[in-house]
């Protein structure tokens, strides 16, 4: 039996202190930002770990009560958000055996990379916008894990997904941020486009997307084909499944924190999640399972051969985080989904401290080799040798041009965003009478030619 409360029981309230308190971080730092005002970095690093500290202790309320009362999941219900005819928005939160572990990763995880960045980002000019967006992430992704309903997940995946996006940019005075940036954010566009379809379809085929009354038998094969093929279109772009596995060492240009906890550890396993909550849906399409199972091999395959060329340690990292959510995504087709999620939280925890340990290691290295005279290498086992002189020259070729990958995403994806950008700047022009502050800031992310802004291609989405 399932624990239902409304808004103002105990049980609903640790609920839904979990998600409001980094919401409310991010609201505390983003006012006073607005305001002009800009707190010292100790008293943001103090606040910071606080909140992510009694989040945490929330989540483990919340384990406590229901293994108190024997229950197998919580389930609060805050009312309607709003009503537009037959159709109500509700703000409910679910807590079960899939959620709670996940949230109260992101909480210790974010506090995790909140007290790292203290150190690590001092004295940087953007200090404080830093925190406010890790505070929005953690609203975000907490928002996700907890919903009671795929449409209040949207939410929180669009804020994980827009923090991502201005996170990468965050040395905007430098034009390859921006244009990481850009492709990223084009990238998630058209991946997201099978979740919001994806819901559209779940509403219309069964009338509800709440996650409590979700199981294997509301909808025939036909129907679960199609909603499953949906979610997981937008699943493999948010865990950078192939086709589009191109936008994650593209990521890499934001800060490292943020690199650590967004593509090591929680943003990239939110599209995990949303396959391990549409897991019901999928056991009634043998289709969607076999694709979500030939996409997560094949994008493992091609993790390995990718990371072993990569020339940088941050880009390696990015490839082996995709080579380990293929496979995570392979545990899901086959139905091993308590052995998928242990896997999602020893596979975020390592890739983090990897990431938050990665400029050490370097400098280590680079110590070590200069003390031993030149003569420390790399060690590992290599299949190199018992290969043929023609495959090992094609798989290398395969590796090193990332599959054609990129330019294929090009082609689909990214062009056409960027026609339609440059489409909309031009409007803008024309209603405004003089240039568009998107086109000023794609010529000085770009170049300094003042007719970059006016070219059909936007050259700043291609290398």
């Amino acid at each position: 039996m399932n624990g239902s409360f409304m808004s103002g029981d105990p049980m609903s309230t640790v609920l839904f202190l979990t998600v409001a308190l980094p919401g409310a971080g991010f609201l505390l730092l983003a006012l006073s930002w607005l305001a002009g005002w800009e707190p010292p970095e100790k008293l943001v690093a103090r606040v910071t770990g606080l909140i992510y500290t009694v989040a945490a202790l929330c989540v483990l309320t919340g384990a406590w009560l229901m293994h108190a009362a024997q229950l197998p999941s919580l389930h609060a219900d805050y009312g309607d958000w709003f009503r537009v005819g037959d159709y109500a928005f509700k703000f409910e939160l679910y807590f079960d055996g899939v959620s709670l572990p996940l949230l109260g990763l992101t909480t210790v995880l974010t506090g995790l990379v909140a007290a790292f960045s203290r150190t690590y980002m001092h004295r940087e000019p953007g200090f404080l916008r830093f925190f406010v967006l890790l505070h929005l992430f953690g609203f975000g992704a907490t928002l996700g894990f907890a919903a009671g309903s795929f449409d209040l997940l949207v939410g929180g995946w669009e804020l994980v997904g827009l923090s991502s996006v201005l996170l990468i940019s965050y040395f905007f005075e430098r034009p390859g941020p921006v244009t990481n940036a850009l492709r990223v954010f084009a990238t998630y566009r058209s991946a997201d486009v099978g979740l919001l379809v994806g819901i559209f379809a779940l509403h219309h085929f069964r009338h509800s997307a709440a996650l409590p009354a979700l199981d294997a038998h509301t909808l025939d094969p036909n129907q679960a084909t199609i909603v499953g093929l949906l979610l997981l279109l937008a699943a493999m772009g948010k865990a950078a499944q192939i086709p589009f596995s191109g936008w994650l060492p593209r990521a890499m240009e934001g800060p490292t924190p943020s690199s650590a906890i967004f593509y090591g550890a929680i943003s990239v396993h939110l599209g995990a999640y949303l396959l391990l909550r549409a897991r019901p849906l999928l056991e009634s399409s043998p289709v969607a399972l076999g694709a979500v199972a030939l996409v997560g091999l094949a994008t493992a395959l091609h993790g390995v051969f990718v990371g072993r060329v990569c020339p940088d340690a941050k880009t390696s990292l990015a490839y082996a985080a995709v080579t380990q959510l293929g496979l995570i995504f392979f545990e899901i087709a086959m139905g091993w989904t308590t052995l998928a999620l242990l896997h999602i939280l020893g596979h975020s925890t390592i890739r983090t401290l990897q990431f938050l340990r990665a400029p050490s290691m370097l400098h280590e290295y680079h110590r070590i080799h200069a003390a031993s005279g030149g003569q420390v290498e790399a060690g590992g086992l290599s299949i190199e040798g018992i290969l043929p002189f023609g495959l090992r020259r094609r798989l290398y070729w395969f590796a090193v041009d990332r599959a054609h990958l990129d330019r294929l995403l090009d082609s689909v994806a990214v062009r056409p965003l960027a026609r339609l950008s440059a489409w909309l700047v031009r409007v803008e022009e024309q209603l405004t009478g003089g240039p568009a502050p998107a086109a000023r800031a794609v010529v000085s992310a770009q170049s300094a030619s003042p007719s970059a802004a006016a070219r059909e291609e936007v050259d700043v989405l291609h290398d």
